[in-house]
């Protein structure tokens, strides 16, 4: 499992992608998401622009990724 701490209040669900290595760019995180591959505390998400708080976790090719403080 992955830790993102965030440095703000949320961090958007493209960027969590891209922070934990799972895609490589911006475009990369928008076709995951696009295409339904991304799940947000088990709901497939189709908005890249997604807020994540504390305690959100996100699932992506068989990875998890928390969020926290």
């Amino acid at each position: 499992m992955e830790i993102i701490k965030l440095r703000d209040e949320y961090i958007k669900l493209g960027q969590a992608l891209k922070a934990a290595g799972l895609c490589e760019s911006g475009v990369d995180a928008k076709y995951a998401i696009e295409e339904g591959s991304v799940k947000v505390n088990g709901v497939v998400e189709l908005k890249r622009g997604k807020k994540l708080y504390k305690g959100d976790e996100v699932i992506y090719d068989g990875k998890t990724i928390r969020i926290e403080l």
